[in-house]
């Protein structure tokens, strides 16, 4: 059933973490996304991790990925920059899926293949172009997601997520994720019809009154 049906659910939070996470992270991270995770109804974390090794990055998942598990969320690993094989990582470190940025329609389809067992597919950096992001639906994956903020820290226009996180959810299946970068956008991200809004780590890293915040206003949404 499309998104934007009025017998559709209200949408759920979804936690990213900052660029480049590392070890040295790991405990405040994981104490933070088990605080976040219980403030509110969080279907997703996504971890975005510092390139390493895949034994470290497998010793990572491990420390991080129980935190938001335990509280019902789904853990995707994403390693920007990491030529390795991430869906190893995943699976290794007890991961429930992989996250790709800017993933190529050969790539895509790829991963598809190899996640089996109800593992999770998601893709991001898809706001530039419809062509794009219809290309990236058709291949499998199990959500797309429109915004958060790029590896150097800038943030895409925020009435530029809303519109194509509308867009996509008015005319398709896939469900996809609209990424809030900053407080005030979560109640707009909420009535486009996505069934997930992220939340950037300024917004639940360091307290999760901003999780139960943004759950407050999501739940005005349906």
């Amino acid at each position: 059933m499309p998104a934007s049906d009025a017998a559709a659910p209200r949408p759920r939070l979804a936690l990213l973490t900052p660029y480049g996470l590392g070890p040295s992270e790991a405990e405040a991270t994981a104490a933070a996304l088990d605080a976040a995770c219980a403030a509110g109804d969080v279907a997703a974390v996504i971890l975005r991790l510092a390139v390493a090794d895949e034994r470290s990055l497998v010793t990572l998942v491990k420390r991080l990925a129980p935190s938001a598990q335990e509280r019902g969320a789904a853990v995707l690993v994403s390693v920007p920059g990491f030529t390795g094989d991430v869906v190893s990582v995943a699976a290794r470190g007890g991961a429930d899926g992989v996250h790709l940025d800017r993933a190529d329609e050969e790539t895509l389809r790829d991963l598809r293949r190899r996640l089996r067992d109800g593992r999770i597919l998601g893709t991001g950096g898809v706001l530039g172009s419809r062509d794009a992001a219809m290309v990236a639906g058709e291949t499998g994956v199990d959500y797309l997601m429109f915004g958060g903020l790029f590896p150097d820290g800038v943030a895409p226009d925020a009435e530029e997520v809303r519109e194509r996180a509308t867009w996509w959810a008015e005319i398709f299946e896939t469900p996809c994720i609209a990424v809030a970068t900053a407080a005030e956008d979560v109640a707009a991200l909420a009535g486009t019809g996505a069934e997930f809004v992220g939340l950037e780590s300024v917004l639940w890293r360091d307290d999760p009154e901003g999780v139960r915040t943004a759950q407050a206003q999501l739940d005005k949404a349906r």
